[in-house]
């Protein structure tokens, strides 16, 4: 029984379902249908005649290519059985599993997953005796690596950039690298990276292999092409070559992954490439309120670099979004809160609900209101922002100062030396006479004595701490103890540590600003601890099966959507980013990145606007409304004015 096309899909998607033969690139815009779509183009292939095993069809995730498997089955029967689908990584390892042994591995050779690929990393660097505290962590060298492998730059040029300003030789990071690529080799194992490297290899040196799998598949189908990478444009074009039947289908408004290699000039540059492209917009959204389109649609027009389209409704009118104008961050905490009580009073559940953000540190104060006033709330990165790694570090100096007698935090100091692990620190502690009195003159003295040499440098940067906080009261601002730990230690640390070190730097810039509104570091503390005690009673067994509020950052957030979304801190320098203001490149990904928060509401967007920030000096810095607020007509807005005298 033939499918009817017709009746299941509208004018547009059935145009790009039906496409004919060549090029295809469907620019599929939020919330319009694009799984449908590809799901049923694969339907329609099967339908004409065209063997499963004859088409191809990427995707990002395994998820992905199994739900459109599963809807093209429940379409058109067991006759798309046979179809190749999945990840890049996946087939490129379902290709090389047969061709390995003419780039010289064996056909069993071994996938290293991340924690493998962490382990060897490690290995490499122990027996280059540089492993330790001030070398960076396998965790960071292997962004490194990895970000260097899907942009095709040098490891070379991609360290001396990450590492040049800060206490790191790039020639050692180089030595490691070399390490792990013998490592591997002699191991007979790929990381993921590998897979799309020597996937694109395989093509490249043998062109024999290529021309197989040119002449197997008639057509190919790209998801999410807008996400890819120039390993894996260059993949999918030498597998098009031939016959050209390669359907395309992605946002550019979406694309906003260049930090982790994403190009976007792949699906700009695709009619160009491909000569006689049809191009088919997927315009029509079923997902949200035309007030919340008509939003969208005006700050998306401002990238001029782009494929112009205009989302059109389904659904019919229901309330503008609401720009909320705030006095500072504890307002638009307190504004949010009630909100979300409101929406609850009036039978949204919690998991209606998101609180979307650009940077983590934007929803300190929110985390802090939500904790206090007993509502439970997720957070997709999976950790709060005070038991954050970066931010329980900074805050055990703090706590060391105060409280002397604190063993954990002392513990934690110190195992941010190199070669101190936590038994070293107790015993330490323990020979202190379990306290460390920072009114002693001889307090960091006496910490120096009894650490092994190799913690000695790093020790010295932070000891005059102890000196200072006694002769410049530094009891009484929190914030300047963080500000000089940061400066003297642990911007470094952090480099060497985390694989995304700006963002936490970033972070910790916005919880000394936050220290402020504490009279001194006690109280700081105290309020600290309190909450997480709170988030420890409110978190019983079983917690993570309750329907909870979501808190999430924009990027976090791709791909998924909520009847009530609000969004913080819509203020210059904070979305958009500071980063991106002097780059017209960042610039037009922040605005995507705007788009696609919008786009994640279905009924309800509250947009935060405070007007005030506090900042290090203890003061107050007027804010401006983002330029994705203030550059779109005012009428597209109900205001609110909350917080003011």
């Amino acid at each position: 029984m033939s499918l009817d096309f017709e009746h299941a899909l509208n004018a547009e998607q059935l145009a790009a379902v039906m496409a004919p033969d060549g090029p295809v690139l469907v620019i599929a815009a939020a919330g319009t249908g694009k799984t449908r779509t590809l799901t049923y183009r694969v339907a329609w292939l099967v339908e004409r005649g065209i063997a499963a095993r004859r088409i191809l069809l990427m995707t990002f995730t395994n998820k992905a290519a199994h739900e459109m498997l599963e809807r093209a089955t429940q379409l058109v029967g067991d006759s798309v059985g046979g179809l190749w689908g999945g990840t890049f990584h996946h087939m490129a390892n379902r290709m090389l599993r047969r061709h390995a042994h003419l780039l010289g591995y064996k056909a069993d050779y071994t996938i290293l997953d991340e924690d493998d690929a962490k382990g060897l990393v490690k290995t490499c660097a122990t027996e280059l005796k540089l492993a330790g505290k001030e070398f960076p962590k396998a965790d960071v060298l292997l962004s490194v690596f990895s970000y260097a492998a899907n942009i095709e730059r040098p490891v070379a040029e991609l360290a001396e950039k990450r590492f040049a300003d800060h206490n790191i030789k790039v020639e050692e990071v180089l030595r490691v690298h070399q390490a792990y690529e013998a490592h591997k080799r002699q191991l007979h194992a790929m990381d993921f990276d590998d897979l799309l490297v020597n996937g694109l290899r395989l093509f490249r040196e043998h062109p024999e292999v290529l021309a197989r799998y040119e002449e197997q598949f008639e057509h190919i189908l790209v998801d999410e092409y807008q996400d890819t990478n120039t390993l894996q444009a260059e993949w999918v074009d030498r597998l098009a070559r031939r016959r050209q039947n390669l359907l395309v289908v992605g946002d550019d408004f979406q694309s906003i992954y260049s930090w982790r290699g994403a190009n976007f000039a792949n699906i700009m540059s695709f009619p160009e490439r491909y000569p006689g492209t049809t191009i088919f917009k997927l315009v029509t959204n079923y997902r949200s309120v035309p007030e919340i389109l008509d939003l969208a649609n005006a700050c998306i027009a401002g990238n001029p670099e782009q494929f112009q389209k205009t989302m059109k409704a389904t659904r019919a009118g229901h309330k503008k979004p609401v720009l909320t104008r705030l006095r500072d961050g504890d307002s638009q905490a307190r504004y949010v809160v009630e909100r979300i009580r409101r929406c609850l009073r009036q039978g949204r559940a919690p998991t209606d609900i998101c609180v979307l953000y650009r940077a983590h540190f934007h929803a300190m104060e929110l985390q802090m209101e939500l904790t206090r006033q007993g509502i439970p709330f997720i957070v997709t990165s999976g950790v709060r922002f005070f038991e954050q790694a970066h931010v329980k570090d900074v805050c055990s100096l703090v706590r060391v100062l105060v409280h002397g007698d604190d063993q954990l935090a002392f513990v934690r100091l110190l195992g941010l030396l190199p070669k101190v692990g936590e038994k070293t620190a107790l015993k330490i502690f323990h020979k202190l006479g379990d306290k460390l009195d920072a009114a002693d003159p001889d307090a960091a003295a006496k910490v120096a004595r009894l650490l092994p040499e190799a913690a000695q440098p790093a020790w010295r940067k932070i000891a005059p701490l102890f000196a200072q906080f006694g002769a410049e009261q530094l009891a009484e601002d929190p914030g300047e103890i963080i500000y000089r730990f940061l400066a003297a230690f642990y911007e470094d640390h952090a480099v060497a540590a985390f694989d995304n070190h700006e963002r936490r730097l970033e972070d910790l810039q916005g919880l000394i600003a936050f220290t402020t509104r504490y009279e001194n570091a006690e109280d700081f503390l105290s309020e600290i601890a309190l909450l997480t005690n709170l988030d420890a009673e409110t978190e019983a067994p079983g917690e993570e099966r309750r329907p909870m509020l979501k808190l999430s950052s924009v990027h976090q957030a791709k791909g998924l959507e909520w009847p009530v979304v609000f969004l913080l801190w819509m203020n210059e320098g904070l979305f958009p980013s500071q980063r991106s203001l002097d780059d017209h490149a960042t610039e037009a990904e922040e605005r995507r990145l705007f788009y696609v928060a919008t786009t994640r509401a279905k009924d309800e967007l509250y947009l935060c606007c405070p007007e005030i920030r506090r900042v290090r000096d203890g003061g107050a810095m007027p804010c401006i409304p983002s330029r994705f607020i203030t550059e779109v007509p005012a009428e597209l807005f109900e205001e609110e004015y909350v917080g003011f005298i």
